[in-house]
């Protein structure tokens, strides 16, 4: 039973690393984090290879709209960084190997 579940774990550590989530991004020198503005980004990590506009979300209190965005940087190493801006600001950076 023990390896079992030595194997389930490891099995699911695999599954984790093909896509992950991160607060922060390396680009070259320089680190971008969650709640940086896309001039920011921009600045440190250069023009993406897409942009792609994803729609709009509403704020909490329903009063303000936000353009949703998502930058794609890569392949480096094999792997593309995903960055989703709400409202020019980076909410969200997720890396994927890419096929």
């Amino acid at each position: 039973m023990m390896k079992l579940n030595g194997l389930l774990v490891m099995a699911l550590a695999l599954l984790a690393g093909q896509a992950s989530a991160s607060d922060t991004l390396r680009c070259g020198s320089q680190l971008v984090s969650l709640g940086d503005r896309s001039s920011e980004v921009l600045q440190k990590c250069g023009e993406p290879v897409s942009r792609d506009m994803l729609g709009y979300k509403r704020s909490a209190n329903r009063r303000e709209e936000f353009q949703v965005e998502e930058w794609t940087y890569g392949p480096s190493n094999g792997m593309y960084q995903y960055l989703r801006f709400e409202g020019n600001r980076l909410r969200q950076i997720n890396s994927k190997r890419g096929n």
